[in-house]
């Protein structure tokens, strides 16, 4: 069942509905040339799904953005949700350090305090997670370079870059976020392995 999911992505990501009156292509999965429809994904097509970033910076785009590029993109496209500053309104709030506590991670009462200073591990997380899913009426809209610019001045607001910072994907693997070293790699054995 995966497998005619995947041919019928790929097919609408090529633009191309399956047709039933379609040959299937001879690379196709089993259950689409029973069908008669789809064909095996294109190394094109996967290439256009595969757009993660590493912590350490791999798979990073080419591109640069600056903070203030950044910041004119977060007031067009951000500020609606975040706050103008990132302090939140609809949606959670982006900026906002406590540099010498970490309890909010524990306690329920100061979630608010889960801001990008606080919380994310890796500046890379901030521009993966922008490129795939803001701005969220239009998700993957914005381009390598307006993404660079945006997850610039989020970290520019919460004091982890300096105001003429420019981020491509050399620098913004370097950011140190200040809750890098909360998180624990989950080695635990024993359970089915998910690596």
């Amino acid at each position: 069942m995966r497998a005619l999911v995947l041919v019928a992505l790929c097919a609408l990501a090529c633009g191309r509905a399956p047709h039933a009156a379609e040959p299937a292509a001879k690379g196709a999965p089993a259950a689409a040339r029973r069908f008669g429809f789809g064909h095996a994904a294109t190394p094109q097509q996967i290439a256009a799904w595969d757009i993660d970033v590493r912590p350490d910076g791999k798979g990073l785009p080419p591109g640069r953005g600056s903070v203030s590029e950044g910041a004119r993109i977060y007031a067009e496209q951000c500020a609606v949700c975040h706050g103008k500053q990132g302090e939140g309104a609809r949606y959670e709030a982006l900026a906002g350090r406590e540099p010498s506590d970490f309890r909010f991670a524990q306690d329920p009462k100061l979630r608010d305090k889960r801001t990008v200073g606080n919380y994310w591990p890796y500046a890379t997380t901030l521009f993966d997670y922008i490129n795939r899913s803001m701005p969220q009426a239009v998700p993957g809209s914005l381009k390598p370079d307006e993404v660079y610019g945006v997850p610039a001045y989020v970290l520019f607001l919460n004091g982890l870059v300096a105001q003429d910072a420019v981020l491509d994907a050399q620098s913004l693997p370097k950011v140190v976020m200040p809750a890098r070293d909360r998180f624990v790699p989950d080695d635990r054995r024993g359970g089915p392995e998910l690596r």
